[in-house]
């Protein structure tokens, strides 16, 4: 009678083999997203889990596994403006004064505060 006394084995024989090659796979990937997301002098952090849910029945075990990982959403950048009296957004703080005349047309003219495109 063989003995199995290793978690590698019992793993390399779920789901014939598959089980393993995926997570190995799932592994792969979720060390290239957070490489992706770190850049290269940030920290990204996420993790990778088998789940092995064990079922015991006359002298037998079922074995259902999960694998899955998480990795943190790649952010977006934050942008603020300023609202208006009226509702409207702006770019320039309404309180302060323009000292170049306000943002430029898309032509690359200069527009005055107010003035309508």
């Amino acid at each position: 009678m063989k003995k199995i006394r290793d978690v590698q084995t019992v793993i390399g024989l779920l789901e014939d083999g598959q089980l393993a090659q995926d997570f190995s796979d799932l592994l792969q990937k979720t060390l290239a997203d957070l490489k992706e997301l770190a850049g290269p002098k940030g920290k990204a952090k996420g993790s990778v889990t088998l789940k092995m849910d064990l079922t015991a029945e006359g002298g037998t075990v079922t074995i259902n596994s999960d694998i899955a990982a998480k990795t943190p959403k790649s952010g977006r950048a934050a942008s603020v403006l300023f609202v208006l009296d009226d509702g409207s957004l702006s770019t320039e703080h309404p309180r302060q004064m323009s000292m170049f005349g306000g943002p430029r047309d898309i032509d690359g003219e200069r527009r005055r505060a107010g003035d309508e495109a």
